[in-house]
């Protein structure tokens, strides 16, 4: 299958990709993404977007928000939600109109084993999920994308999905999958921000943030392909591997960092408000919806 942008999903040029958006105050959340879809968002990022109850959640942010697409950002292969990806996804799209993007990661070994399969290859991996959702439903095709990091995912990507949504990354890093994608593809990378101006704290709540995911072998990898080495890929990252990868300082600093990505090739920007408080960040949310383009 090559890829079908123009079957994909609305998600206009900048979304919200947040953890608070599960959970279990569903009365709040409800709220929240009412809010969120008032204030013009185009998408919401279901993040940590594993089961069970990525479907029901799904199902209600689409309720909540009726004017916003819903995405995972992304839903691992081995998780239970996923074996039921085939009968869910199209029976919200036939209730909620066609507003839901399943985003599709081969998480790690460790995530594989724990339901008693074996990882084997990523590209393996995840060419087979495909494959069983292309012969069970291949209306789903356009309505995918992949969390694809590496080039030869994101050739994948290319062939067999709509786009791709990689998290913990430059802006420099559309340049290289655009030219591996071509024209057409949707890339939707993912965007910490944080705002805060003093260097400092804000260089902290982006640790407490970001940084257990620098250690992670796959995002590693993708780190040092980006152009960072030893000296940046220490416990919860160097300066200047924070300071490419998190948004920090004021709402223009934010939007100076957004544009570097549309500049890049990026088609939309997934917003990842990280915060001192640790609660919703609706305030956050408020104030970043004046960098939605008209």
């Amino acid at each position: 299958m090559q890829n079908d942008m123009a079957s994909v999903a609305p998600v206009g040029r900048l979304g919200i990709w947040s953890l608070e958006l599960r959970g279990a105050d569903k009365a709040r959340i409800h709220d929240a993404a009412a809010a969120l879809d008032s204030q013009g968002w185009s998408a919401l990022w279901i993040a940590g977007a594993n089961g069970p109850g990525l479907w029901p959640d799904a199902e209600g942010l689409l309720s909540a928000a009726p004017h916003t697409s819903v995405a995972f950002g992304v839903m691992s292969i081995w998780s239970p939600d996923a074996r039921i990806a085939i009968a869910e996804h199209p029976r919200l799209v036939a209730t909620y109109g066609k507003r839901l993007i399943l985003g599709l990661g081969v998480s790690t070994p460790q995530t594989a084993a724990a339901v008693g399969a074996e990882f084997g290859s990523p590209l393996t991996a995840m060419n087979r999920y495909l494959d069983e959702l292309d012969a069970a439903k291949p209306a789903l095709n356009g309505d995918r994308i992949l969390g694809a990091l590496g080039p030869r995912m994101v050739a994948l990507a290319r062939n067999r999905a709509a786009g791709i949504h990689p998290f913990l990354v430059t802006p420099e890093s559309s340049n290289a999958n655009r030219a591996i994608l071509g024209p057409d593809a949707l890339i939707a990378p993912h965007q910490a921000v944080v705002l805060e101006t003093n260097p400092v704290k804000a260089r902290a709540i982006a640790r407490r943030g970001i940084g257990m995911f620098i250690g992670l072998p796959s995002y590693q990898a993708n780190l040092r392909r980006l152009g960072f080495g030893d000296d940046d890929l220490v416990p919860g990252g160097s300066d200047r591997l924070i300071d490419a990868t998190v948004a920090w300082g004021s709402l223009d600093d934010i939007h100076r960092r957004i544009r570097d990505h549309w500049g890049a090739g990026a088609d939309h920007v997934a917003l990842h408000v990280l915060s001192a408080h640790g609660r919703l960040p609706t305030a956050e949310w408020q104030e970043l919806s004046a960098l939605i383009p008209s």
